[in-house]
């Protein structure tokens, strides 16, 4: 890779005064490392695991209740243990940086204005919804679920459970019901906190029949707590064993008190896209996450206390866990409910603006979005306080890394970065001391010894491979719960390389340590034995003015055939004619290869995605193969399911003409 392809690097002061710096100066004084190159501070960190993930207990003070035995034991994964006998809470760790100089939420809604609580008003109703949960009989291990939008009460309530050793989960309200029970069933709440509705694109959802449902097909529910948001005026009465937020948080008095709890005790349970079959109900320990959330956030997000953290996310998202983590470092969280597009495309660049944010985090489909349309935020707006730009969710193509610096800010630290609900956290993703390279991620994290691995299982450098990692991690999740005998756990991760984690990513690995992520490899396009990352092929139709988005397969078919359709849905004022299909022929063929060039090109009037944002290519691909929607996809999960019609009836073309 050239010189030209940094986009971006840390100047001294940003470098001298990162949360990375800080620790490496700390390893010199306490270990006697001088680890001043991060390659070789990434090499001790993955082949001294236990050193490492003791040493950030010590850096980050982390309190423990009761001491453990031994950081790491000798078991392999999955059977690591960490921290045995050792009790401590996460919420705990959140509180120790309350301050009254700045306040702990800013929050925005398409129905609410733009509000502040303070770290004094969180630690209140903290403690009063507690000490209810408490008088309700919750008690260490119960689950607490919630069924709220990206709002303040879904903070204080995850807080409030973490707190005394309960087990949260929540959804986001646009899910459908069959989706949340098909959630929530697997680990039987004792309370639900549910919303009576949202607003999204400026239209009311009002939730109240599906809260009623959930109540009705969750038989463990004892109490509901009902959040008035869509209608000020909704009140618990009208629902079943129902109790009012204001007064679940309405005790002034109550002491905020954390329950010492196991270091693998659990503190939620996250769930699988679930495209098929149950979702996996991956439960993560209090412990775990807490060192891996210390690390990430302070080392590869840099954030410093005072400092504002917004992500573009809902609760159903593990982003939105991700992003109660930056309390540990004194952040004030920005939190945002509503559709990213309205009243306009800018509205987020607009509310950053207007609020100061210095890290603002998002997806690749919103910043391609926002390239398309040709909005150049940084000349609207005075984005002068923002100094990171986070994305996750699909890879990040390198033209839009053209756009941020071009639109956003020429001396912005992008942070792409990549891992997932398995872990809730990044393997890969940002580091103050390295350059920014055009289409790259900067590097793998600490304490995370990933590799490309080839068809034989060996590690590659510069060619893509399935993205393993060879070391245990104490955020992998404890187990899935209801899986007993932890079969589903092994099958998920562990079948393909027996004690190593394959994580199902393309990846390909610099010598530098720079990394690119390919897509999903159990999407792969597998041609002529020739494998082709989607990424890839978005990449180059990404670049086409007329497309707005697209999605594509290959299909294995009998006698050794292939069939690889691309779908796309056109932007306003386009028609997918013979002059654009040619340009999406022309480039993948140029910029890749003539065997990434589909077989047929096809005009979808949507491409469908789960709510979490994730392209649905392997359900499109099952429903083209002839498998019925209720086996291809899981419904109740999707942002927009009345978009896989079309793909049935395509299938039945394709049943007849291939």
């Amino acid at each position: 890779m050239s010189a030209s392809d940094i986009l971006w690097r840390p100047d001294a002061a940003l470098i001298q005064q990162s949360n990375l710096r800080r620790y490496q100066d700390w390893l010199e004084l306490h270990y006697q490392l001088r680890l001043y190159d991060y390659d070789e501070l990434w090499q001790w960190s993955v082949e001294r695991p236990a050193d490492f993930w003791e040493s950030l207990c010590q850096y980050f003070e982390v309190v423990f209740h009761r001491p453990y035995s031994a950081a790491m034991s000798a078991d392999p994964m999955p059977g690591t243990r960490w921290f045995e006998g050792a009790t401590l809470n996460y919420a705990e760790h959140i509180f120790r940086q309350y301050s009254d100089e700045r306040p702990a939420i800013l929050f925005r809604s398409e129905r609410r204005p733009s509000t502040e609580m303070s770290w004094a008003e969180l630690r209140r109703q903290t403690a009063a919804l507690a000490a209810t949960l408490r008088r309700l009989g919750v008690q260490p291990g119960d689950r607490v679920c919630a069924y709220l939008p990206n709002i303040p009460e879904a903070t204080v309530a995850f807080l409030a459970t973490c707190s005394i050793g309960a087990v949260w989960s929540s959804c986001s309200p646009d899910f459908g019901v069959g989706s949340v029970v098909d959630r929530f069933r697997q680990i039987e709440p004792k309370i639900l906190i549910a919303a009576d509705g949202y607003s999204y694109n400026g239209k009311p959802f009002d939730r109240s029949e599906a809260i009623r449902e959930l109540s009705s097909q969750l038989p463990g529910i004892e109490t509901l707590i009902l959040v008035p948001f869509l209608n000020e005026q909704a009140d618990a009465a009208a629902f079943d064993k129902g109790m009012n937020w204001a007064e679940a948080v309405a005790d002034t008095t109550a002491e905020l008190r954390f329950e010492p709890v196991p270091f693998e005790h659990p503190i939620w349970v996250l769930y699988s896209s679930g495209t098929t079959g149950l979702p996996k109900a991956i439960t993560h320990s209090q412990g775990g996450v807490l060192l891996e959330h210390l690390k990430y956030l302070h080392f590869h997000n840099d954030v410093h206390p005072g400092e504002r953290f917004f992500w573009f996310t809902t609760t159903g998202w593990m982003m939105w866990n991700f992003v109660q983590a930056s309390l540990l470092s004194g952040a004030t969280i920005v939190l945002y409910d509503g559709s990213p597009g309205y009243p306009q495309l800018s509205t987020l660049w607009q509310w950053a603006a207007d609020e100061g944010i210095e890290h603002f985090g998002t997806s690749a489909p919103f910043l391609i979005a926002c390239e398309k349309a040709g909005l150049e935020p940084g000349k609207e707006f005075d984005l002068s306080r923002l100094r990171t730009l986070s994305s996750t969710g699909s890879p990040l193509p390198p033209e839009s890394f053209d756009w941020v610096y071009r639109a956003l800010k020429p001396d912005i630290w992008l942070c792409s970065m990549s891992g997932g609900t398995d872990v809730c956290t990044a393997f890969v993703g940002g580091c103050p001391l390295l350059p920014v390279r055009r289409g790259d991620i900067q590097c793998r994290a600490l304490g995370c010894a990933l590799h490309a691995f080839d068809d034989a299982g060996n590690p590659v450098l510069e060619e893509v491979g399935e993205m393993v990692i060879t070391r245990p991690m104490p955020s992998m999740p404890v187990f899935f719960w209801n899986d007993p005998g932890g079969e589903r756990y092994l099958s998920s991760y562990f079948e393909t390389y027996p004690g190593i984690w394959r994580h199902g990513d393309w990846v390909r690995i610099a010598r530098d340590g720079s990394l690119a992520i390919f897509g999903r490899s159990d999407a792969t396009l597998n041609r002529q034995g020739v494998r082709i990352g989607t990424s890839e092929i978005y990449q180059a139709v990404n670049k086409v003015q007329a497309v707005k988005d697209a999605l594509v397969v290959n299909l294995e078919l009998p006698g050794g055939r292939h069939f690889m359709p691309l779908f796309v849905t056109m932007e306003q004022g386009f028609a997918l004619n013979e002059s654009v299909k040619n340009e999406i022929n022309r480039r993948l063929r140029e910029e890749f290869s003539p065997r990434h060039v589909p077989d047929v090109i096809v005009e979808a009037p949507d491409i469908p995605y789960t709510i979490s944002g994730k392209k649905m290519e392997a359900p499109v691909k099952k429903i083209l193969l002839g498998f019925p929607i209720a086996k291809a996809a899981s419904v109740d999960a999707m942002r927009n399911p009345e978009s896989l019609a079309f793909f049935v009836d395509f299938s039945r073309r394709v049943e007849a003409e291939v």
